[in-house]
């Protein structure tokens, strides 16, 4: 009987210590979602007479530094960049100020997101030091928002900058010196807005800085500026254009690609469709037969060249102010040789011209030996254009609905500049139904002005897959395109040059206006969109961002509904 109750009472022992190791388990909490807490620092923020070099900042818990190259933005910029220390985790940030401060004048370290605390990557949204070498602080502000010129979205991290506007500010300046004050877009925003500003007159200018050395490199960088100075203080929101400028040609040493073809690089993305430069190849005295193209999808130019013997070459380029003269030596090397390439294969649609690609230049069509007939072998009428820049030929003609077409080019329809012809090349090509395009007509509103390119792009108007120009029509008819998500782009051709022209800030020139319509519309086979567009109504991102959601959403109970 004792050894019985013995046992009970061991039994519940065992039950009373589980039932207080139950009651005594850890749980893991509320998850922090707190940004670390500025508890002090040294000397106190926002101070005046600040003659120190060294800055502490203790905080609450212990944080760490991400991003701090992207994120701090230093106001007015330091020659020397400050030492800010440590790299790893501490409850206090030191900053080291290695540049000798001017005088009477208002400095901040805005830190953006780059202080997280260290368990949950909280970040201390926007924290920033201000500190005065003067007697007060500049608390004047100056705000706006960014765009880009041309594209539909604009670059994250755009820097905003203020030069004053006095006897030392030239047209060089924003190529060699600081700027007074600067702030930036960071990550998330399109606007920018600048605090602890003292009154005066600025030049305000944006910069997508590639090597973030606040100064405009025009090879890398895109700009946007006012042409007038903004007067601080000031209620107005300012709108800067971002564009990247055409460079002056620059060419440099060819390159010889073949036994027949040099290759001559340039700089810069350059308009050479309606102004090519002037190019001149010589053996000696002699001037070599030459044609010019370009090389895809590379800034390059092609210098084509008749075979010969020769141990070097002089190259001499040219285009309004413009002058370079190259000499080098030439190889034996493999020539190019003729071959076509059809771009469209198996089906072409309705808005589509038949398009071949050459690897050498075309100089001779033959149009009695091409042939074009439909599936009951009657021969089909044609034209045809070929644009030697590209090396393309375009031949286009009335293409029925559910009908098969053979192309055929007999041997000799196409000479190219070493006056090789081609063989025999043939091509069958077939069409669809009118009900599997769609037709889209756009009614536009509150055009300012004329003559405009109006442009059917995808989403994010990277790619234009249908356009028209217009000298006075506000309907513009798309007819037979193939389904898909549209966006209009309208752009005010005011050179009328049937083409986007970009900004100069040497010139005080703008980029030729664009405009992005708010509405994306879908166009399906079978059907005819009839769509009205407000010029009077800019694209806002903030909308698309808003619709992109609602669609998700939508999208997202229709799925689960199914």
């Amino acid at each position: 009987m004792f050894k019985s109750k013995l046992k009970y009472i061991s039994f519940l022992s065992v039950l009373l210590m589980m039932s207080c190791a139950k009651r005594g388990s850890i749980t893991g909490g509320l998850k922090d979602t707190l940004a670390p807490t500025l508890v002090s620092s040294v000397p106190k923020n926002f101070n005046t007479n600040f003659k120190g070099n060294v800055i502490t900042l203790n905080f609450d818990e212990y944080v760490k530094l991400k991003n701090t190259n992207k994120q701090l933005i230093i106001s007015p910029p330091m020659k020397y960049e400050p030492l800010i220390t440590p790299t790893n985790v501490s409850k206090f940030i030191k900053i080291e100020i290695k540049d000798t401060l001017q005088p009477n004048t208002t400095y901040s370290f805005n830190f953006g997101q780059s202080i997280t605390d260290n368990n949950e990557g909280n970040a201390l949204n926007q924290f920033k030091y201000v500190f005065s070498t003067g007697p007060y602080i500049d608390s004047l502000t100056l705000g706006g928002k960014i765009k880009d010129a041309y594209n539909k979205n604009v670059d994250n991290f755009v820097s905003v900058m203020l030069y004053e506007a006095n006897d030392k500010l030239k047209d060089s300046t924003i190529y060699k010196e600081f700027p007074r004050y600067i702030t930036n877009t960071l990550d998330s925003m399109r606007t920018f807005k600048f605090e602890n500003l003292k009154a005066g007159k600025y030049l305000l200018v944006a910069l997508k800085d590639k090597s973030s050395n606040n100064k405009f490199n025009p090879k890398d960088d895109k700009i946007g500026f006012l042409k007038g100075y903004v007067t601080v203080p000031s209620d107005t929101i300012y709108e800067l254009e971002l564009f990247k400028e055409v460079l002056p040609l620059k060419a440099f040493k060819p390159i010889q690609a073949s036994g027949n073809r040099l290759l001559l690089p340039y700089e810069g993305k350059q308009n050479f469709k309606n102004s090519k430069p002037k190019i001149v190849l010589k053996n000696n005295t002699e001037v070599l037969e030459t044609i010019v193209t370009q090389f895809p999808k590379k800034d390059s130019l092609q210098v084509w060249y008749k075979p010969l013997k020769a141990d070097s070459l002089s190259l001499e380029v040219s285009r309004e102010n413009y002058n370079k003269r190259f000499t080098f030596k030439v190889k034996d090397q493999k020539k190019d040789t003729l071959n076509i390439k059809a771009v469209q294969n198996g089906i072409i649609n309705f808005r589509d011209r038949f398009t071949l690609e050459s690897e050498t230049p075309l100089v001779k069509f033959d149009k009695s030996k091409i042939r074009l007939v439909n599936k009951d072998s009657a021969a089909v009428d044609f034209t045809t254009e070929y644009d030697e820049f590209d090396q393309k030929l375009y031949v286009d003609f009335k293409k029925d609905p559910e009908e098969k077409y053979n192309f055929t080019f007999l041997p000799g329809a196409l000479t190219d500049f070493y006056e090789k012809t081609n063989d025999t090349l043939s091509y069958k090509l077939n069409t669809k139904e009118l009900a599997d395009y769609g037709n889209i007509v756009i009614n536009l509103k509150n055009v300012k002005r004329f003559p405009i390119i109006v442009e059917l792009t995808n989403k994010k108007g990277e790619s234009v897959l249908a356009s028209a120009y217009s000298e006075k029509e506000t309907r513009i008819e798309f007819n037979l395109v193939v389904p898909d998500a549209f966006t209009v782009r309208v752009i005010y051709d005011d050179n009328k040059n049937k083409m986007y022209d970009t900004g100069s800030f040497l010139e005080r020139r703008y980029a030729e206006e664009v405009f992005y319509s708010q509405q994306e519309f879908d166009v399906r086979a079978n059907w005819d969109v009839d769509q009205t567009v407000d010029l009077s109504i800019p694209f806002n991102p903030e909308v698309e961002k808003k619709q992109d959601e609602k669609k998700k959403k939508e999208d997202e109970k229709k799925r689960k509904a199914f």
